[in-house]
C-alpha cells in the first residue's frame, strides 16, 4: 500500500459503459465513486480492463473508435500523454477499397510490471470518454476498474486533490 494511505475496503470492481450520443460525437459518462471527502477518502486503482466497439469497415475510408478513462472531465478522449487519463484504447480500420487493415492500440490495461497501484483518484468520480471518426453507427466503450477505498493523511489528500484538479 502506498505510504500515507490506509485501506478501508477490500478490492472493489466497478463496471461502467458509455455510448456516443450520435455517431462520431465525443461523449462522456460520469461514474460516481461515492467517496467521503470529510474522511479524506481516495480510490486506489489497481487494474483496468477496457472493451471497445470496433469501428465500421467502410470502403476506401479510415474509421476509428477511441475510448479513455479519466480522473477529471475532458472535452476529448485524450491519451496516456494526458496526466488525467488513467487508461486509453483505440481501434482503427484502414480500408483502401481493396483490403482492410485493423489496428488496435491498448494502453493502460493492467500493466505487466508489479506495481502497487495504477492511479489514485482523489475526487469523487471518474469519467468514461468515447468518440468515433467516420463511423455510420454509434460506438460504445465498456470498462471494469479494480481498486479499493483508502483514507489518506491530510497532507497526502491535499496534494492528491490539488494535483488531480490541476491536471484537468
Amino acid at each position: 500500500m502506498p505510504e500515507g494511505l490506509k485501506g478501508t475496503s477490500s478490492i472493489i470492481q466497478i463496471g461502467a459503459t458509455v455510448t456516443e450520443t450520435a455517431p462520431n460525437t465525443f461523449t462522456d459518462q460520469k461514474v460516481d465513486l461515492q467517496l467521503n471527502p470529510l474522511d479524506q477518502e481516495v480510490f486506489v486503482v489497481l487494474a483496468v480492463n477496457l472493451d471497445l466497439a470496433a469501428p465500421d469497415n467502410l470502403p476506401a475510408t479510415t474509421t476509428n473508435t477511441n475510448f479513455s478513462i479519466s480522473s477529471t472531465q475532458r472535452t476529448g478522449t485524450g491519451d496516456l500523454s494526458d496526466s488525467n487519463v488513467i487508461a486509453h484504447k483505440r481501434v482503427q480500420v484502414q480500408d483502401n477499397g481493396v483490403t482492410a487493415v485493423l489496428d488496435e492500440h491498448i494502453a493502460g490495461e493492467t500493466p505487466a510490471a508489479a506495481l502497487d497501484y495504477v492511479y489514485i483518484i482523489a475526487t469523487n468520480d471518474f469519467f468514461l470518454n468515447v468518440a468515433g471518426t467516420n463511423n455510420v453507427g454509434t460506438k460504445t466503450g465498456i470498462c471494469r476498474v479494480y481498486g479499493y477505498r483508502a483514507r489518506a493523511s491530510a497532507s497526502v489528500y491535499a496534494a492528491l486533490v490539488q494535483s488531480e484538479l490541476l491536471s484537468a
